[in-house]
């Protein structure tokens, strides 16, 4: 069931996602060549905690820590260890926060050091791809506009879209109904309304869109080990478009309006 969430509960999740853009704006600025992923989880819980919430993460079904690590070729999940972090790696960081009885969720994926232009490219295209899925999330649209919002415009630029794994809707729950694919057909499924809530979360590759989970049952990679890229912010749906509760003031830049077409913006 869908469930739509007042100005009230809109603002808890508003200051709970203050603590999760925090931290992973921290987060970001620690993950250099020579870090282990298990001294970012480290700082995660610590940052998170210090700021009145608590790890969504740890004890989700089973799951061990407060941030999903994920290099490289892996999509997802990737649990956080002594890996040490090289110079060209690509680092995707997942991390959720519980404040006051209300999760925020948010992700980015990361440079190591130098990487290569294909790399940058990768990062670049599927953040422009969330941007432009959360400009979709006006009222009166429906749900298929932001999954195809996201697969054309990575398809375009010859890139995968991960089918298996999705957004969805998030609140008291990580996972609330609806689920929000990054692939469909615009104009379908549900009629996008004020006060519902989203994480999206582009999940693009550079080749094949399968994925395959490892024998450790939680990291998901590319079956053909290419790269992979993850952003992912939480958004609430109001009379004036979608408002990002995830927002990094620094690093990010608020207009989603510069991602609509522009007879969109001009209606």
């Amino acid at each position: 069931m869908i469930t739509i969430k007042s100005p009230r509960e809109i603002e808890i999740m508003r200051r709970g996602g203050k603590i999760t853009a925090k931290t992973l704006a921290m987060l970001m600025a620690a993950a250099k060549p020579g870090v282990t992923t298990a001294e970012l989880d480290k700082l995660a819980d610590a940052s998170i905690r210090s700021m009145g919430g608590v790890p969504t993460f740890i004890g989700y079904n089973g799951y061990p820590a407060a941030i999903c690590a994920s290099v490289n070729d892996e999509v997802v999940h990737g649990m956080p260890g002594p890996r040490v972090l090289h110079d060209g790696d690509l680092l995707s960081i997942d991390i959720g926060t519980t404040f006051e009885g209300y999760v925020s969720d948010s992700a980015v994926t990361v440079a190591i050091g130098t990487i290569s232009e294909a790399a940058q490219r990768l990062m670049r295209v599927t953040q422009e791809c969330l941007m432009l899925g959360i400009a979709q999330m006006q009222p009166g649209n429906r749900l298929g506009d932001i999954g195809h919002a996201i697969q054309e415009h990575a398809e375009s630029h010859g890139y995968g879209v991960v089918r298996a794994l999705v957004g969805h809707g998030v609140g008291r729950k990580m996972h609330e109904d609806p689920q929000v694919p990054n692939f469909g057909k615009a104009g379908s499924g549900p009629v996008l309304r004020k006060g519902l809530v989203l994480a999206l979360e582009p999940m693009i590759t550079e080749g094949t869109y399968e994925v395959a989970t490892l024998d450790d049952g939680w990291t998901v990679v590319t079956e053909d080990g290419k790269l992979a890229a993850h952003f992912e912010h939480t958004i609430a749906i109001t009379d004036h478009g979608p408002k990002i509760l995830t927002l990094r003031d620094s690093a990010e830049h608020p207009d989603v309006a510069r991602y609509r077409p522009a007879e969109e913006v001009a209606a």
